[in-house]
């Protein structure tokens, strides 16, 4: 039993991300098919994407990536190498350090166009 350690953490996000990227690519999917009601509601659903709500998403789907890649990496360091299982966790906190420096260079990226409207 992992008892909240990072195991259980790392664990327990790895899904979430996981989901989290599937209910996007399954979004991203029916969306894109919208064209083949006519141009005109195609282009009504990708207005609805240009709400602030749908751009701060944005930001949360761009987290979710790279800590579902980068957690990814570890697991394979983690399972085929000798020495990976002994690092797991200071890995799984440089995975969530690179998370945070990604997710807060598309939040520049991101939130300056929620503020300007455009």
């Amino acid at each position: 039993m992992y008892k909240g350690r990072e195991g259980q953490w790392a664990f327990l996000l790895h899904r979430l991300s996981g989901l989290a990227i599937l209910l996007y690519l399954l979004l991203h999917v029916i969306s894109i098919s919208m064209y083949m009601f006519g141009e005109a509601t195609y282009m009504r659903v990708h207005h609805v994407y240009d709400l602030s709500v749908f751009r701060f998403g944005l930001i949360l789907i761009a987290a979710g990536v790279m800590y579902h890649a980068m957690n990814g990496l570890r697991i394979i360091l983690m399972d085929f190498t000798g020495f990976g299982v002994g690092i797991q966790r200071q890995a799984w906190y440089v995975v969530l350090l690179i998370t945070v420096v990604w997710t807060l260079y598309v939040a520049s990226m991101v939130i300056p166009r929620i503020m300007a409207g455009v």
